[in-house]
């Protein structure tokens, strides 16, 4: 009884925080399970996808591999850089992770961009359980994502429409990311990294080759900054 009342006190802590989260992973995980209809992967594919990978971006950049030559090298190359960012998170999370136990399993297979957010502003209760409230967190926003996906499948499956221009929710989401670090001053030097990065790779290699040689601009320049600056 003591265990039920501990984790019904830690996920009604931790559901309010996710709330934003949800809304967000409504549309973005319906987009994407509607994309994967329209290039003939059915709900149970996207669905999966998004329970397996749950890539978030590389699932819509996965999209594009999934309908040309296969190319695993390319493929595996660009999943790494896509999602490198998460060895960043991990890093990050090392103190508020420490002590979980088991959990931390689950917890860094479950990491997102908007459950990493969360996780590193939020502190529990001091009458809830920590790992049990990071850990529903976590949860919550891994099935938000697989639950709008397979609505987006489903929707995909009976209703027909122009799906052209969907695609362009993941641009929208990373321009609105890069909107709110442009509002912190500090930030606003890695961004101008960024966007000259990309400027450059997309001179050089073409908008088809652009995205993995930008990233590996985007590493050396962070890099190289941050020796000269502790040096």
């Amino acid at each position: 009884m003591k265990s039920l009342t501990s984790r019904r006190a830690a996920l009604r802590a931790a559901f309010p925080a996710t709330i934003p989260v949800m809304t967000g992973y409504l549309c973005l995980g319906m987009a994407y399970g509607v994309l994967m209809q329209s290039k003939g992967y059915g709900p149970l594919w996207s669905t999966l996808m998004s329970a397996v990978a749950f890539g978030g971006s590389m699932q819509f950049a996965a999209i594009t591999l999934l309908t040309m030559a296969f190319d695993p090298f390319q493929a595996f190359f660009l999943a790494v850089m896509v999602n490198a960012r998460h060895m960043f998170y991990g890093l990050s999370l090392l103190d508020k992770y420490k002590g979980l136990g088991w959990a931390r399993i689950p917890l860094v297979y479950l990491l997102s961009d908007e459950t990493f957010s969360l996780v590193s502003t939020l502190t529990p209760p001091e009458d809830v359980d920590r790992r049990r409230f990071y850990l529903y967190i976590s949860l919550l926003d891994y099935a938000y994502w697989v639950a709008a996906t397979a609505l987006g499948g489903l929707l995909g499956n009976v209703i027909t429409f122009n799906t052209e221009g969907m695609d362009f929710a993941l641009t929208a989401l990373f321009v609105v990311l890069f909107l709110e670090q442009w509002k912190k001053r500090e930030s606003r030097p890695a961004g101008i990294i960024g966007v000259v990065c990309a400027a450059v790779s997309l001179a050089v290699f073409g908008a088809e080759n652009l995205v993995i040689p930008a990233m590996v601009l985007v590493l050396i320049s962070l890099l190289g900054g941050r020796k000269r600056l502790c040096t």
